[in-house]
C-alpha cells in the first residue's frame, strides 16, 4: 500500500496553543518520528510526505531558516537511525531539491546513497516539491533525452513512479494543494479534522480499514 499524507496544521496548530510558528514545526517533526514507526507496524510498504512545497519558500526568513535547521538534524538522525536500516527502509528526498541551501542538499544525497539498495518501505520526503512541476520537469526531461511522451514514459520518469492507494490531508482542509495530482489521480481521499500534530495511528489504522473493507476501486470502469 501506498499512503501519501499532506502534513498540514503545524502552524494553527501552534497558534492555537499561543506558541510560536516553529514551535509547532518542531511538534509535526516529532509526530512524523512516530509515524515512521506506524509504517513499519502496519506494514505500509510507501509513504509520500508532503513536507515544503515550492511555494513555501515564500515565507518569512526567520521561518525558513528555522525550519531548514530542523530539515538538517532530523537528515543527520536519519542516518544513524536503526530502523531504517533493520526494516530496510528506502529514503527518498523528491522535488527541486537545488533549490535548498547546499548543506542541505548534499545531506539528503547521503541519506539517499546510503538507503539506495533498501527494499522492503520507502519514505519519499516531498521537499521543494509541486505536482504541476513534478510533471513539468518530466516532460523537460524526456524531450531532452528525446524519448517518447506517453503515459508509459511519463509514469517512469516522475520522481515518485508509482500510484498511490490513500491521499491522507489534515487539517480539515479539503483540497489536495498540488500534491502529487498524477499518482494520486485514483487515490482514495481522507480529510481528516485535526492538525497534523494531532494525528494518531488510531487514525491512520481508521483510514486503512476503511480503504480495505469499505471502498470499491473502480478506476473509472
Amino acid at each position: 500500500m501506498h499512503v501519501g499524507i499532506i502534513l498540514d496544521g503545524n502552524r494553527r496548530f501552534a497558534k492555537r496553543h499561543g506558541w510560536k510558528p516553529w514551535v509547532g514545526h518542531e511538534k509535526g517533526f516529532d509526530k512524523l518520528d512516530e509515524l515512521f514507526d506506524w509504517m513499519i507496524e502496519l506494514g505500509i510498504s510507501e509513504m509520500s510526505l508532503y513536507c515544503f512545497s515550492i511555494q513555501n519558500f515564500d515565507r518569512s526568513g526567520l521561518e525558513k531558516k528555522f525550519l531548514f535547521d530542523i530539515f538538517r538534524k532530523e537528515t543527520k538522525k536519519l542516518l544513524e537511525d536503526s530502523r531504517v536500516y533493520a526494516n530496510k527502509v528506502k529514503i527518498k528526498f523528491v522535488g527541486r531539491l537545488e533549490m535548498f541551501p547546499e548543506d542541505m542538499q548534499d545531506l539528503m544525497k547521503e541519506v539517499m546513497e546510503k538507503t539506495k539498495d533498501h527494499d522492503k518501505h520507502i519514505v519519499n520526503f516531498a521537499m521543494a516539491y509541486g505536482g504541476r512541476e513534478e510533471i513539468v520537469d518530466c516532460v523537460k526531461k524526456l524531450i531532452k533525452e528525446n524519448k517518447e511522451i506517453n503515459e508509459k514514459t511519463v509514469q517512469e520518469n516522475l520522481w515518485v513512479p508509482s500510484d498511490m492507494d490513500v491521499v491522507i490531508r489534515t487539517s480539515g482542509e479539503f483540497r489536495t494543494s498540488n500534491f502529487f495530482i498524477w499518482q494520486a489521480s485514483y487515490a482514495e481521499l481522507f480529510f481528516i479534522d485535526k492538525f497534523w500534530p494531532e494525528f494518531e495511528k488510531e487514525d491512520l489504522i481508521k483510514v486503512i480499514d476503511e480503504f480495505k473493507a469499505k471502498r470499491e476501486r473502480r478506476f473509472g470502469k
